[in-house]
């Protein structure tokens, strides 16, 4: 079913990728890989027979469509120019209720601020409703509508939310065709709130403050059903108490984290008085990363957690058989998931993907036992080599293990390779196996790629996390030039053409690799890069506690020694930055002042800012010029025409 095909015609649009997929040649690669996903976001309505995502358009913009499922059809119901909202996700108050969220930031008072809206609107495009509180007390720019809490069954158009109110959130029922809000009662005001799928808030959580500000510690409180008395359920440190995750209404369950071994396992906490806790899994080696929720009220069916690769273990004795079922149906696709149900979870829309394959939408009928594909993730990529990835373990300076992934150039030599070392951002976030299209890009052009689970990633357990890769900045960037020494003690890397690529706080890594081996890389691009770690440690100390803030980043002559912008002396490859000039999550200001900073060291360097464009750099022309001109880059300094 080429239900994507409705895009060629769609002029409003614009958008690049079509149906009609070509092969990328060498001329067209960064376009290819540089597009946007064709689906960002996709749920399916509560009676199964329409789907609704989102797709990009021109430039900035996103669309959201509808599909009807049996036929194919696709119609755009509403769009945003991103400039500055885009729209973030849609889902389904009813069958002809769609409630969208949209992000944007925009400068107010010199000074970049992000915010969101929540709107609803009927599957025609009609009877647009913004679902924020409004109040006649508010005399300032608000920042967000709130948050969704609970979806519901779908049949009546009434959600639950947390709405801003004038100064705290309330907590309500809104009925998304008139923007009316019905309290729900009980309420606590609280920055989380977990609900049972069935309307009623379970857990309640807050961060703990004293002096400065947070502690790193939260507390919780829940409650019985239907009792309106909250109970104390755990209190939370950055490495011990039960840390809530989900709430299962239909076995009265919470589902709750706690660190065991050093690792984090999975425990069920019962909600009728007794708070009984049972340990349902744990690994010695990886730490659970959370629960695999289905339908409109959330049933917990299952956990997941990763190894090199995802692993997702099915409880509930249904999902279990059919998971089973899948992997035999589809035994090129191994990465499964499931994105959405109708409200009987007769239908199942599922996400299909491997490391040499993006991904395929398929809608599964249960009743039928017949699954149809809806849509591809990247179509303009269906005839392009793409690089398998393998899992390989690499020995740090210290003879720690660390795992990364590797890719080599399809169908081409595996020897003396320019190569690019690219560690992930977060600094706690983690590689995970399968299709990633920067790593694909510099592949396709000749590249092997290595991609380092550095110390300071999550998932491996306390000990490897060590603090953060902040305040452990030295061993997490000596890690990440250890996968260039490996790259090259394996003969994969030709020493003379190693270069490192990284974004966020790889884009730090990437920087500050060169204070500690500056010999080792010949060139270095950094994507939004982090900088300036003691100004960090600055900010951060208006908002929280000495011992928090140390506990992160480590004393204030730590931060100054792990920041690049104070040792541009000590660089030798030239450098490539670029940077949006309205990101929020690292400011510009970071990789400007480090483009002074290397050419008042008389150092090459080069800073490409993007105007209008945050953290993601969500923009397919953008991200094209950003692939184009950082191969130019280390093809220059490799010496490869």
């Amino acid at each position: 079913m080429k239900s994507y095909r409705w895009l060629a015609a769609f002029l409003l649009c614009g958008a690049a990728q079509t149906g009609q997929a070509e092969s990328p040649n060498a001329s067209n690669l960064a376009e290819a890989f540089g597009a946007r996903p064709f689906v960002e976001s996709a749920s399916l309505s509560p009676d199964g027979k329409h789907l609704v995502f989102v797709t990009p358009g021109k430039g900035p913009m996103n669309v959201a469509m509808v599909q009807d499922v049996a036929s194919g059809d696709s119609k755009p119901v509403t769009f945003a120019d991103g400039k500055p909202l885009r729209i973030r996700q849609c889902g389904w108050s009813a069958n002809d209720r769609l409630v969208c969220r949209l992000y944007g930031v925009s400068m107010v008072k010199y000074q970049r601020i992000g915010w969101s809206r929540i709107v609803a609107l009927d599957t025609d495009g009609s009877k647009t409703l913004d679902l924020g509180r409004l109040d006649k007390n508010f005399w300032y720019i608000k920042a967000t509508d709130g948050g969704i809490i609970d979806w519901l069954g779908g049949d009546d158009g009434k959600i639950v939310m947390a709405r801003l109110a004038d100064g705290p959130f309330v907590v309500e029922k809104v009925d998304t065709r008139t923007g009316k809000g019905e309290p729900v009662k009980p309420s606590a005001e609280a920055s989380l709130y977990i609900a049972d799928g069935a309307g009623a808030i379970r857990i309640v959580g807050s961060g703990i403050v004293a002096g400065h500000g947070y502690t790193g510690s939260d507390t919780y409180q829940y409650r019985l059903a239907n009792d309106s008395k909250w109970l104390p359920f755990s209190k939370t440190g950055p490495h011990d108490g039960l840390r809530p995750i989900a709430v299962d209404g239909t076995t009265n369950l919470a589902w709750c984290l706690q660190e065991l071994n050093g690792h984090d396992a999975l425990y069920t906490v019962a909600l009728d008085g007794t708070l009984k806790t049972t340990l349902i899994f744990a690994d010695p080696n990886v730490d659970v990363n959370g629960v695999e929720q289905i339908g409109r009220n959330h049933r917990v069916i299952g956990y997941r957690y990763v190894t090199d690769r995802l692993q997702v273990v099915y409880t509930d004795p249904v999902y279990k058989s059919l998971a089973a079922s899948l992997r035999k149906a589809l035994p090129h696709l191994p990465i499964i998931d499931i994105r959405s149900t109708s409200a009987d979870e007769k239908k199942v829309l599922l996400f299909a993907a491997s490391d040499v394959d993006p991904g395929h939408y398929f809608l599964l009928d249960r009743s039928s036992a017949r699954m149809t594909e809806l849509l591809r993730e990247r179509p303009q990529l269906d005839h392009q080599a793409l690089a398998e990835e393998r899992s390989v373990t690499y020995p740090a300076a210290d003879g720690t293990p660390i795992l990364a992934y590797l890719l080599l150039p399809p169908g081409g030599s595996q020897k003396r390779l320019p190569a690019i070392v690219m560690p992930h951002g977060g600094p706690a976030e983690r590689d995970v196996w399968g299709f990633d299209w920067l790593a694909q890009y510099f592949a396709a052009r000749g590249y092997a790629v290595l991609q380092p689970e550095y110390r300071g990633s999550y998932g491996f357990g306390t000990k490897f996390l060590g603090g953060s890769g902040f305040k452990s900045w030295h061993t997490a960037i000596s890690d990440v030039n250890d996968a260039g020494h490996w790259l090259v003690s394996q003969g994969i890397a030709d020493p003379a053409k190693l270069g490192i690529f990284g974004w966020s706080y790889g884009g730090y890594a990437a920087l500050q690799s060169n204070y500690l081996d500056p010999n080792l890389f010949k060139a270095a691009v950094a994507v939004a890069p982090l900088t300036d770690l003691a100004g960090v440690w600055d900010t951060v100390s208006s908002r929280s506690t000495m011992a928090y803030r140390e506990s992160y980043i480590g004393t204030r002559t730590d931060a100054v020694e792990g920041s690049p912008l104070h040792h541009a002396d000590s660089f030798k490859a030239p450098v490539l930055m670029f940077h949006g000039d309205m990101d929020v999550t690292v400011d510009v200001d970071q990789a400007k002042h480090m483009d002074t900073a290397l050419k008042k060291a008389g150092k090459q360097t080069r800073l490409v800012v993007y105007p209008g464009l945050d953290h993601q750099l969500d923009d397919a022309d953008t991200r094209t010029d950003m692939l184009t001109q950082s191969d130019a880059f280390f093809r220059k300094a490799f010496g490869i025409d």
